[in-house]
């Protein structure tokens, strides 16, 4: 499914929201399946010093070998990866310590949220004024927001809405999305169906 501006659209489950965590019953979270997600540079993240994540980290052959293997399994024992990268066990948790103290990587648990109850899912456009990144910072502390992009062309920001149902999504636009200082007018892009999602597109 393509977002206004024709970006190709694959953020149903970049991260889990807090509002999902929050929802998740203790025999729903031993079914989740872990997976490695690389964080995307360009996006805003929303932090208590109001800073965006820094520039790219270099990454050795080794390294990128180690983040393939989980992007593919978040679970692969060190053990696995070692002997598929030549390392002993030790080296390989250290290596993905460091992977994930450097913010290069999280591994996180991936839901379906229609599965966990979550019936609608939207793109909202919006339209801004003022300090952009404020305004995506602002939007990006919604519990409902699990994804948030500043962008060039109609909109300002994109953001990606989970929600119970009608009423829910409703809620949020009106209550809480239009009630942020800045924004100055949304458009709601309803989903209709997930055609593709992947975490698997390796390193470079």
């Amino acid at each position: 499914m393509a977002t206004p501006g024709g970006r190709a659209e694959h953020s149903l489950s970049h991260a889990i929201c807090n509002g999902i965590r929050k929802k998740l019953e203790p025999e729903q979270r031993n079914h989740l399946q872990n997976r490695a997600i690389l964080r995307d540079h360009d996006r805003v993240q929303p932090t208590s010093s109001g800073r965006s994540a820094g520039p790219p980290v270099v990454l050795d052959d080794i390294a990128k070998r180690i983040i393939e293997q989980l992007q593919r399994d978040g679970r692969r024992s060190y053990a696995a990866i070692a002997k598929d990268v030549g390392l002993s066990e030790a080296a390989v948790r250290q290596r993905i310590q460091r992977l994930l103290e450097a913010g290069v990587m999280q591994i996180v648990a991936v839901t379906d949220p229609l599965m966990l109850g979550f019936r609608r899912q939207a793109m909202v456009g919006v339209r801004a004024e003022g300090d952009l990144r404020e305004v995506a910072e602002r939007l990006g502390k919604l519990d409902e927001i699990d994804y948030v992009v500043l962008t060039a062309g109609s909109y300002d920001v994109l953001l990606e809405v989970v929600a119970e149902d009608d009423d829910h999504l409703l809620r949020v636009v009106n209550e809480l999305i239009r009630q942020v200082p800045g924004v100055r007018s949304t458009e709601i892009f309803m989903y209709l169906r997930l055609v593709k999602q992947t975490y698997s597109w390796g390193t470079r």
